[in-house]
């Protein structure tokens, strides 16, 4: 796409909303650019996508000019409640999403779904839809403990349900992912998620392995989950985080990429080592204007979220580049 019509349809994106485009402000959400990699080290590379739930105030064809600008490799795509394809409508609308996307030479590398069960009302119509437009990752959702079972049994039932997930998933050829979230979830403490996934078959289901999560459960004994779910890893998803006190009791505070806790150095090393080379994903759960949760009306200029975007993005891609193995 020629660039005129290409920063038109970004300024009329922008503009949407009734909010003016800044060329200055977004010029600057645009400025200093990671050099591209070649050669061996572009084979190397991982594909780096943005979750869509922080772009929920763009139409799809939108979203994806603007993403293609920031230069990101895809988007992973919201296929659940209040996101960009509602699960009711999926047959219809998942083909039309990704055609907007691969249109501007970009990939759907993964989805995120609210899927928890084999047999719920909408599995096997995402599975089925996605897995024939060539999608070859889905998020779930999250499990909840059964506080009336033991730990152990709580444990045994979410394999079952899981397993059932991957069986169903081989038949549409379609990977599932289980992301660790750190709080009360089935998969906050890591080993809980290896004890039922290990005997499972990783070709159709596993995790989706999330640093700022680990790190919230683990500061320092990250490394030791990582290593047992890493055959079972497909896809990665990064943010960052920092402790703070907040009316006398220490919260987990959303930072931009590289200013929290979460060890980047270590984690790209570690990821390097195991070879990993699947989709990665990049979310921004730090205050923007109501896009971290993903509002469909923001209380700040967009511009200021594409900057936020395009920083995060280049703080991965600086950081990364260390660590390609070629």
């Amino acid at each position: 796409m020629h660039n005129s019509r290409r920063k038109f349809i970004i300024q009329s994106a922008l503009a949407a909303s009734a909010l003016s485009f800044d060329k200055n402000s977004y010029a600057k959400a645009l400025a200093q650019p990671v050099a591209p990699l070649t050669g061996d080290a572009k084979k190397e590379a991982l594909s780096v996508s943005v979750f869509s739930k922080h772009l929920h105030w763009l139409s799809w064809s939108d979203m994806a000019v603007v993403v293609k600008e920031m230069g990101f490799d895809g988007i992973d795509l919201t296929v659940r409640p209040e996101g960009h394809v509602l699960p009711e409508k999926v047959e219809k609308d998942l083909p039309k999403a990704v055609a907007a996307i691969r249109k501007q030479g970009l990939e759907v590398h993964m989805i995120t779904t609210a899927i928890t069960k084999a047999a719920e009302p909408y599995t096997i119509p995402i599975l089925k839809t996605a897995g024939e437009l060539g999608i070859k990752n889905y998020r779930l959702g999250w499990f909840s403990y059964n506080k009336n079972l033991s730990t152990p049994d709580n444990i045994s039932n979410f394999k079952k349900q899981l397993q059932e997930l991957g069986e169903l998933n081989k038949t549409y050829k379609i990977h599932g992912d289980y992301q660790n979230h750190a709080g009360s979830y089935f998969g906050a403490a890591v080993l809980d998620l290896w004890m039922a996934l290990k005997e499972l078959d990783a070709e159709w289901i596993g995790n989706q392995y999330d640093i700022r999560h680990a790190t919230v459960e683990g500061s320092h004994s990250w490394p030791i989950g990582f290593g047992l779910l890493q055959p079972y890893i497909k896809t990665i998803n990064l943010k960052d985080f920092q402790w703070a006190k907040k009316d006398g009791k220490w919260v987990e505070e959303n930072v931009p990429l590289g200013n929290g806790m979460v060890d980047l150095n270590k984690y790209f090393k570690l990821v390097d080592e195991s070879k990993f080379r699947g989709p990665v994903c990049l979310h921004y759960e730090y205050e923007l204007g109501g896009a971290e949760n993903g509002a469909r009306t923001l209380t700040i200029p967009k511009e200021k979220v594409l900057e936020a975007m395009k920083r995060d993005l280049n703080t991965f891609k600086g950081l990364y580049k260390t660590y390609i193995n070629i």
